[in-house]
């Protein structure tokens, strides 16, 4: 992947990374079976990117609309800490988190799908989005992945973000070993 100097130099102050669920971490879809259950299908390089990405000591966040165990139990396997569902009003969680880690938006890279997310992505210092995001929010990210969400989008914003910050080699180097 080639990124340039502008979107490399968004991408070098990162130190928070907020994610999106339905549309991001996954396909958008929501299946539920007879009983009621819900099924989400999760992209393991996205995962696997999220775990480097804590590795390397960037905060990562999860603010989505609905509420669901699937999330909750996922978010819990890769370490993620600050997870913030039922949340139709991301700004002030937002906030909370500029707070709490001492951040700018400028430090802050949100991925977003929907016009739910517009809020985010025009503050946020990188707002990305994934390759089939709503087209009325495309035109606010400054990154828009070549990946579907569910599909590896997370995961490609998080190289950028490594890429940027001189790192990948290091973490990346480490998860195989």
């Amino acid at each position: 992947m080639r990124f340039s100097k502008g979107l490399k130099a968004r991408a070098k102050k990162i130190r928070l990374l907020i994610l999106d669920v339905d549309g991001v971490l996954t396909d958008g879809k929501i299946i539920l079976d007879n009983a009621g259950n819900e099924i989400k299908s999760f992209y393991v390089r996205d995962g696997h990117g999220i775990k480097m990405a804590i590795k390397a000591g960037l905060k990562v966040a999860i603010i989505t609309g609905r509420d669901s165990r699937v999330v909750e139990r996922r978010a819990k396997e890769l370490g993620i800490t600050e997870l913030y569902q039922g949340i139709f009003k991301k700004s002030a969680v937002y906030e909370s988190l500029l707070k709490k880690y001492r951040c700018k938006d400028e430090n802050v890279a949100f991925m977003g799908d929907d016009i739910v997310d517009l809020v985010l992505l025009k503050r946020a210092g990188l707002s990305a989005v994934p390759a089939d995001a709503d087209e009325s929010v495309k035109k606010w990210a400054a990154f828009v992945s070549s990946k579907e969400g569910g599909k590896g989008a997370a995961r490609e914003l998080i190289e950028l973000i490594l890429k940027a910050s001189g790192i990948w080699n290091k973490v990346s180097g480490e998860s195989l070993g």
